[in-house]
């Protein structure tokens, strides 16, 4: 009779992972290591890196064989409330909203109200896409939204404040005020080449909108969310319904909080899902029985294949990338204060979802190498062996500075210790490590940094080598 006086979020915690095996769970948290190892280096514990990257709060969600076996909360969902995250806290999942949008553009197509291949203005009823020379003729389908091959601008969104006016839909489309993004229009002709375009999927969500005659969040509730059995989701913006204590907020790379606690996303489709590990999985593990025929709660086996399947490239499908390389399906997202990221395998039913309430993310590949590591999810584990050299103090100090890319992307250079440190502009700082005197490259991400010095010896720029490009940024300061 006691277990009835336990608590309600402690009975659910309990219940969440009690036929877990707790000892891989333990493994799990103590085997941390980033896509990059010094050599001699040990793993880190999930403690350690947390307080490493001033990252307040993470949840995280283990598939194994089509079933999830285990979610975890660690850290704080709000630090000055003293409020923990459980597996029912719900954090903003940016771009991963992408991939629900996917299911439920899909399910119109599925009942055979909207075809994917006709041009997008067939079902636009309350706005039409305004089409000029630069698409040379072509007509945008919603394949290609879905598929980021429509050549269209706006890459994200940086949400809104609480309290400041939203943009309706329409003035977000146009970039007119109070939207403050810029209009969705053609930078080049639809069906070419994949460009990543949140501004492509909020004219798929104004398609939804358009035909089913429903607002946007109210259609996902009912036609994806519900019968995912995603029941903790909403897209609802601002959400309302969802009790405050449950809502993470959150912070930036320096550990500070979001003013008001988080942004608002009237662009629910790219970017506005409010939901937790323990929910995604449960869209993760359809999506693996549905590809094998063995489900069909929203999506049939033929339509999940078709969104599986990229479009024009090898990695872009409907809303979903593909790695064809490791076997996984997945989509991370990056919001003000938040980042995640999910993986799901095409075959046999594993996958791992990380969610933190922080602009620095580093520590989620940490993670998924420590899970891909403890369980044996091959494909997931990525991380290689590089060795380091030591530099003067008095070296390291002359690459103190501020960088400019552009007068609006600063990267900022600082020490602590005996340790340089790289932050852009808008985004979580991350440590550098020398492999010269003046090279020197990151471990949270595939990038090099390199110093350079004008005819005085005196460092004047840094040179940025990033997917396979390089690009100079002057010392300004």
């Amino acid at each position: 009779m006691k277990l009835f006086v336990i608590p309600l979020l402690l009975l659910i915690q309990l219940t969440t992972y009690a036929q877990a095996d707790k000892e891989k769970i333990l493994q799990v948290e103590k085997n941390l290591v980033g896509t990059i190892q010094l050599s001699g280096e040990t793993p880190w514990t999930i403690a350690e890196r947390m307080t490493h990257y001033k990252i307040p709060g993470l949840s995280i969600a283990v598939i194994q064989h089509y079933k999830l076996i285990w979610a975890k909360g660690y850290g704080w969902a709000n630090d000055s409330l003293k409020i923990p995250v459980t597996a029912n806290t719900l954090f903003q999942a940016a771009s991963i909203s992408k991939s629900l949008n996917g299911v439920g553009v899909l399910k119109l197509v599925q009942n055979n109200k909207l075809d994917l291949y006709a041009d997008i203005n067939t079902y636009l009823t309350s706005w039409r896409f305004p089409y000029d020379s630069l698409t040379k003729g072509k007509k945008i389908t919603v394949a290609n939204l879905l598929s980021h091959t429509a050549g269209l601008t706006v890459h994200g969104f940086r949400g809104y404040q609480q309290g400041a006016p939203l943009p309706t839909i329409i003035q977000i489309l146009n970039g007119v005020q109070p939207a403050n993004s810029g209009p969705v229009r053609s930078m080049y002709e639809p069906g070419i080449k994949s460009e990543y375009s949140g501004g492509g999927t909020m004219i798929s969500q104004l398609i939804v909108m358009d035909i089913t005659h429903m607002p946007y969040a109210d259609y996902m509730k009912k036609e994806v969310l519900q019968p995912l059995g995603m029941t903790a989701s909403t897209f609802s913006q601002p959400p309302v319904e969802i009790q405050p204590a449950l809502l993470a907020t959150g912070y930036r790379g320096d550990g500070k909080p979001i003013e008001g606690n988080y942004h608002v996303y009237p662009e629910e489709a790219p970017a506005g899902l409010w939901t937790n590990p323990t929910d995604l999985a449960k869209y993760i593990i359809e999506t693996q029985l549905a590809a094998e025929g063995k489900s069909a709660k929203v999506l049939n086996q033929a339509t999940t294949t078709l969104r599986l399947t990229p479009y024009l490239d090898k990695n872009a499908a409907l809303g979903v990338f593909i790695d064809p390389d490791s076997g996984y399906f997945g989509h991370s997202g990056g919001n003000e204060g938040f980042r995640c990221q999910y993986y799901g395998s095409l075959k046999d039913g594993n996958g791992v979802v990380v969610m933190v309430n922080s602009d620095n993310g580093s520590i989620i590949p940490e993670v998924i190498n420590s899970v891909a590591k403890v369980y044996g999810f091959k494909g997931l584990y990525y991380s290689t062996i590089k060795e380091s050299v030591t530099i003067p103090n008095s070296v390291l100090q002359t690459y103190i500075g501020e960088y400019a890319l552009s007068p609006d992307f600063i990267i900022t250079i600082y020490k602590e210790g005996k340790v340089l440190f790289a932050q852009a502009t808008r985004q979580g700082s991350f440590e550098i490590v020398p492999e010269t005197q003046t090279r020197f490259f990151t471990r949270e991400f595939p990038a090099k940094l390199e110093f350079t010095k004008d005819n005085t010896g005196k460092v004047n720029a840094l040179i940025l080598y990033q997917n396979g490009e390089q690009q100079e940024a002057k010392k300004i300061k």
